[in-house]
């Protein structure tokens, strides 16, 4: 490689999109502290189909053509010394080294609930977390959905639609779920929940309990309404805490995330870069999503090269998919709140040539993964 050296820190969603963006451009090591390529997307779908939802959402790292340049380190990012230009990488062994870089991108995302944390893992623990966290969901007769994003409501959503006999109830503390999107959106999917037999309770703030893991209950709501008892609480407030511990504290805002400009560089470090829900780009930190590893790329190369950066610019509003893919297809909702149908049908077609094709540069099918990623 005659490009720079760039560590990316994190290979989920955001850090896996900018490692295939790069392509053979730099010389690129990814740090990642799962065994595979698992996604904090489609919640709902991950608690009721595991299965489908590992389809897409959980994939080697060597089934991506466009990782095939990078080497790939299992491990987990302790310390980052900007001085001497250096990752310090705890390994599953217990053993560490230093992964030096000339460029380095933040990309550790944050913790969420019980189903985004940056544990380090082997396949055997995330089959764990995925069988235990469904278990928990069918053998429940009563589950209450606490969140008013769309984790909770897909959450709903997708467990009432695989086992209709359940009693799920969504409550949330506003007067209607969903505040990040346009209000066309909370119309449609709210009528969709009550469809699939969701009792829907609006202005129910609670009282969370000290972890946000899979609950029974009973919960408490600071708006006065009785305690709510279930079988299965599922915790989706959005409680999320930076993956930032590893860093020197002057990059971090009074949160904790990643303080960059427009440009996505870290505030006062040229040579550092944040993407994802860990950089403080903006209120919704939305350059997980919008195309901000694509803006991210070319800054790595225009700083490489001596040019000039762009500037990433946010969102007003949250747009994409709420609910996921359903038996009777999948919606996807515009910024302004329409909504357009894909038929069930058409999905797969979707996830093959848009994402799989279109969005990663080419996936493998599992069981041909001959691609050279190497990985300590």
């Amino acid at each position: 490689m005659t490009g720079p050296r760039v560590v990316i820190v994190g290979l989920g969603d955001t850090g896996v999109l900018t490692g295939i963006r790069l392509g053979r451009d730099a010389d690129v090591v990814g740090i990642t502290t799962k065994p595979g390529f698992v996604s904090g997307q489609e919640l709902g779908l991950r608690l009721a189909r595991p299965q489908e939802w590992m389809r897409d959402y959980r994939i080697g790292y060597d089934r991506f053509r466009g990782l095939d340049p990078m080497r790939i380190v299992h491990g987990s990012a302790t310390a980052l010394d900007t001085t001497n230009r250096t990752v310090r990488v705890r390994h599953v062994d217990g053993s560490s080294s230093d992964e030096p870089y000339d460029l380095v991108v933040i990309a550790t995302g944050v913790t969420n609930g019980f189903w985004r944390h940056p544990a380090l893992q082997d396949h055997a623990d995330v089959d764990a977390d995925l069988a235990s966290h469904h278990r928990r969901i069918a053998d429940a007769g009563t589950v209450v959905v606490v969140g008013g994003g769309a984790a909770a409501a897909s959450c709903a959503a997708q467990i009432a639609e695989r086992w209709p006999a359940k009693e799920v109830h969504f409550c949330f503390p506003g007067q209607r779920a969903l505040p990040e999107h346009h209000h066309r959106v909370w119309t449609r999917v709210e009528s969709r929940l009550g469809a699939l037999g969701v009792v829907i309770h609006p202005g129910h703030r609670a009282i969370p309990p000290p972890a946000s893991d899979l609950g029974s209950g009973p919960v408490e709501w600071s708006t006065g309404q009785p305690p709510t008892t279930a079988d299965v609480v599922i915790w989706a407030i959005g409680r999320i805490r930076p993956n930032t511990a590893w860093l020197p504290p002057d990059m971090l805002d009074e949160r904790g995330f990643v303080r960059v400009l427009p440009t996505l560089r870290v505030v006062g470090f040229d040579d550092v870069f944040a993407v994802g829900d860990v950089a403080a780009t903006d209120r919704l930190r939305s350059s997980a999503r919008n195309q901000g590893h694509k803006v991210l790329a070319h800054n790595l190369r225009a700083h490489a090269n001596g040019t000039s950066l762009r500037v990433y610019r946010p969102p007003r509003r949250r747009w994409g998919s709420v609910l996921g893919v359903q038996r009777d297809g999948l919606t996807v909702y515009a910024p302004n709140g329409l909504g357009f149908r894909f038929p069930l049908r058409t999905t797969d077609a979707l996830q093959r040539f848009v994402v799989r094709r279109g969005i990663y540069g080419g996936v493998r099918e599992a069981g041909k993964n001959s691609g050279p990623a190497e990985h300590r």
